[in-house]
């Protein structure tokens, strides 16, 4: 029997977005096929339509561990949900050879400054963490301003805090050659805001470690 996991992306594993549901033609061939729907590692979960190559009917799986199986030319079998250890018997050693997913990190800045907020500094270790968790780490680090200034001014205050951000992570031991540094200035505002407005909430820069 065939078993393809979905909502893992991998070589000959089939994948579903967590933000649409993905189609999933099953083979004509003699043997059954299963599918199975698993949560992303942050716990969001897509959905995956999957019908018979003959198109005799559909099932929709949109719970994590939801599954179902494809025999021939047959429907799709009616939508069981899978306990944790048989997904483990099945799938384990899939599982645990898969890459780890990306890590995401928000740090806050002082007022037109490339200083952190308290709050935002006491957040490092666990970027190092992640870092040291991988054994060949790549670290993004966008910096992004609120709407006080000009674009242009924006712009390198975006990239100074990129690059205190990076210099910190440096001195804490992170392989320079790690670290890509950007600025979005004002242009990627996580709070909207007419122009020349203050707001704590877009002066950061996010981090992502993968």
């Amino acid at each position: 029997m065939n078993r393809l996991l979905v909502g893992l992306v991998m070589s000959g594993v089939l994948a579903a977005s967590a933000c649409m549901p993905r189609r999933v033609n099953t083979a004509g061939e003699p043997g059954a096929t299963t599918v199975v729907l698993l949560a992303d590692a942050d716990g969001a979960v897509g959905q995956a339509v999957v019908s018979s190559a003959a198109g005799a009917g559909s099932v929709d799986l949109t719970a994590d561990r939801a599954a179902t199986t494809v025999a021939g030319r047959r429907a799709p079998s009616a939508v069981a949900v899978l306990d944790a250890s048989a997904i483990e018997k099945e799938f384990g050693e899939t599982l645990a050879g898969l890459p780890q997913a990306p890590e995401a990190f928000t740090l806050y800045f002082r007022l037109e400054s490339n200083e952190l907020t308290d709050e935002s500094r006491a957040l490092l270790p666990g970027v190092l963490k992640a870092v040291a968790g991988r054994p060949a780490p790549e670290v993004g680090v966008v910096g992004h301003t609120d709407t006080t200034g000009d674009t242009k001014s924006n712009y390198a205050l975006g990239l100074d805090r990129a690059n205190r951000v990076r210099t910190l992570l440096v001195g804490a031991g992170v392989d320079a050659a790690l670290i890509d540094v950007s600025s979005l200035g004002e242009t990627d505002l996580r709070v909207r805001t007419a122009d020349n407005v203050l707001e704590s909430r877009n002066r950061r820069v996010e981090i992502s470690v993968r």
